[in-house]
């Protein structure tokens, strides 16, 4: 049996290839997944602009260090199986390559699902490595799969920039600003932050996307990326930045200066224009990794209370989500990579959800 892998080189996010290659024969207690389908969004661009430095080009590795495959969420069914409890014709959601197959070694099987305990994935977030088995997913609907692709992942996330802020008492900020407003990360913390009493909620975007961002209702204020000077600069604010331009980030940096209280380095959906921090007014720039956020409150409040607030959170976010994309499905190759090309260089439509298959 032969799988199909879409390659990227790590240096040069335009440089792809497909390429066939044999599937290895199963070990003991191996499963053998067939992808189904993948969503595909600014946030798999931000796997792939931060591949190195976050480790997402460990979870699947190609057989040259100078490409990766983009780790993307999806479902999958099992085709074959060397362990006792996983059987075939199973269907599991979670993180899969841009590849039409992949081997797990499935630990901790459970009805709800399993962590992958690949040797080569020890070490790397749970969050990352668990299998959601459909049948024992109390969150899983077969007619909402295109949607829990698209936002499911997305919105963990999102959930988890909200709740730092709030763990952090939002650095005593009373207004927060996010770039690439139209993300969908980016509108799912907005529409958290939207709830939290004091805290004035702003999106930066391009002129193109501003009506919108409007529409979507979580936005207390929405300029132009050239406007943010006509932002209130008295105010102590966070920046949350989901764009990764450095244009932007400096001109956010300046303009509020010692009333940025802190700056929240997120995604690079303009990952091409990250530019530098040197000389940077203002705090310096933090990384966000939401698996830290998450393993720290499932320390604190304890596995099933944070599933729990999550899923809350999520069913809340879903019903007026749904209403706020056209899912656009593709197939085949070109298509996939035509779909790759224009989230990388910023022509996709926020309006639209792309689920992708091979």
């Amino acid at each position: 049996m032969q799988a199909n892998h879409f390659l990227i080189t790590k240096k040069d996010l335009h440089q792809t290839r497909f390429e066939t290659a044999d599937v290895p024969d199963l070990g003991d207690g191996e499963v053998l997944f067939a992808i189904d389908r993948f969503a595909f969004t600014a946030n798999n661009v931000t796997y792939a602009a931060f591949g190195d430095a976050m480790k997402y080009w460990a979870f699947f590795p190609a057989a040259s260090d100078d490409t990766g495959r983009v780790p993307v969420w999806g479902f999958a069914d099992v085709v074959a199986s060397n362990h006792p409890d996983v059987a075939v014709g199973e269907r599991f959601y979670g993180y899969y390559p841009m590849s039409t197959h992949l081997v797990v070694k499935p630990a901790k099987v459970t009805p709800a699902g399993f962590a992958d305990g690949a040797d080569h994935r020890a070490g790397l977030p749970v969050v990352y490595n668990y299998y959601n088995n459909t049948k024992g997913d109390p969150g899983y609907a077969e007619n909402m799969e295109d949607l829990q692709m698209i936002f499911r992942p997305l919105f963990m996330t999102s959930f988890l920039i909200d709740d730092f802020m709030a763990d952090n008492d939002f650095f005593g900020a009373t207004q927060i600003v996010l770039s690439s407003a139209s993300s969908k990360t980016a509108f799912g913390a907005a529409f958290q932050l939207a709830k939290r009493d004091g805290i004035k909620v702003i999106g930066l975007t391009s002129p193109g996307n501003i009506a919108f961002v409007e529409s979507l209702g979580c936005y207390d204020t929405v300029v132009a990326y050239d406007d943010v000077a006509s932002l209130d600069a008295r105010a102590k604010t966070v920046y949350i930045d989901m764009a990764g331009s450095g244009a932007v980030r400096r001109s956010v940096h300046t303009h509020f200066n010692d009333n940025l209280t802190y700056s929240c380095a997120v995604g690079a959906s303009h990952w091409d224009e990250r530019g530098s921090n040197e000389d940077l007014p203002g705090p310096a720039p933090t990384l966000f990794f939401a698996p830290a956020q998450g393993q720290k409150r499932i320390g604190e409040w304890g596995a099933d209370a944070f599933q729990a607030k999550g899923a809350e959170a999520w069913v809340s976010f879903i019903k007026p989500a749904s209403g706020w994309v056209e899912v656009k499905r593709h197939a085949g190759q070109e298509a996939m990579l035509s779909v790759y090309l224009d989230m990388v260089d910023g022509r996709a439509d926020p309006r639209h959800g792309h689920i992708v298959s091979f």
